[in-house]
């Protein structure tokens, strides 16, 4: 079996390509019902836009040599918080009662970057903090530290490369 890591851009590559599919198909699949959200968020209320990237985490995972009954994500995905009694994550590695791996994967294109890039930038130092202080406050692990990550993918267009104003 080739490894992924020998060919991550390609890997990467697709998983870009299913988030744009994905919401192409989600736009139209609401357009088709007669139902409409407002703006652009047809393409995103149907979920699923960030399933190529967690697939590539799960493989690369299991590449590692974790076996995927380790492995939980849709399912089984709530870990305890400090601030907030639980928390979902996209990506869960769990192994004999121990959290190795929790990833979150977010998502951003335009129009509105400046409101929706703070909001986002505070949702993930949020969850990394309610997790982290969960784990020291001894939620769980037993003092083993997981990995913690958070993959964020920025739609790259004039309007993202812009720099925010600040009054």
């Amino acid at each position: 079996m080739t490894k992924i890591m020998d060919s991550l851009g390609e890997h990467i590559a697709k998983a870009v390509t299913y988030y744009w599919l994905t919401r192409k198909v989600q736009r139209e699949k609401q357009k088709k019902r007669g139902v409409s959200d407002a703006g652009l968020r047809s393409a995103v209320t149907g979920g699923a836009q960030m399933d190529g990237f967690i697939d590539l985490f799960t493989n690369l995972i299991v590449d590692a040599g974790i076996d995927d009954r380790y492995v939980f994500r849709k399912k089984s995905i709530e870990l305890p918080g400090f601030f907030r009694p639980t928390k979902e994550w996209d990506l869960l590695v769990i192994k004999n009662g121990h959290l190795l791996v929790a990833i979150e994967a977010k998502s951003q294109v335009g129009p509105s970057f400046g409101n929706n890039f703070n909001n986002r930038t505070e949702e993930a130092m949020g969850s990394a903090l309610d997790l982290w202080t969960a784990f020291r406050e001894g939620a769980f692990n037993g003092g083993i530290q997981p990995f913690l990550g958070y993959l964020f993918m920025l739609e790259d267009c004039e309007a993202s490369n812009r720099p925010v104003r600040v009054k």
